[in-house]
């Protein structure tokens, strides 16, 4: 099944959450691995396999910028078989991103919450909104550090060629 959309994000920066209090949050855990595919100038492509304990499933997703805050999304599911023929076309001058996502509700928001093995002291907080103009409400644990909505080396995507380290 394909979906295409308009995806409005906003994305912060946040102190690393300990695992207790994303429990206490009802957050919920699921590994992510993901290899960015040599793409056309403006876009970026993608094939993400995501789950956990065994069950995975594959999407492969085009993203195209249109501000800091929206992008057009095109993402399909695909088979082991497609995901694995797919990876053939990985860009070389990037890395896998994995990680461990943490996706729970607040006040009617719905948060992912992404840790990666290069830090340990900070971690990507992700949410999906309906207008650019939305009002956000973070959960009391959240330590904010900054929004990186508009910072493009925070971008999955630039993750995988190079990994900020800002003094926090």
């Amino acid at each position: 099944m394909r979906d295409i959309h308009f995806e409005i994000e906003r994305k912060y920066l946040i102190r690393m959450p300990s695992e207790a209090e994303l429990k206490a949050a009802g957050a919920e855990a699921t590994e992510i691995t993901q290899t960015y595919l040599l793409a056309s100038p403006g876009t970026t492509e993608r094939v993400r396999r995501r789950g956990r304990d065994g069950v995975y499933t594959c999407t492969h997703t085009t993203k195209t910028k249109l501000s800091d805050l929206r992008r057009i999304e095109d993402e399909e599911e695909l088979s082991e078989e497609e995901y694995a023929a797919l990876l053939k076309r990985a860009d070389p001058a990037r890395n896998t991103i994995r990680k461990l996502r943490w996706c729970f509700s607040y006040e009617g928001q719905e948060f992912e919450l992404d840790i990666f093995p290069f830090w340990s002291d900070r971690a990507y907080l992700e949410l999906e909104i309906a207008d650019e103009g939305q009002e956000i409400r973070l959960p009391p644990w959240i330590r904010l550090i900054r929004e990186v909505t508009a910072d493009a080396r925070y971008t999955n995507a630039s993750l995988s060629l190079e990994i900020p380290y800002d003094e926090i």
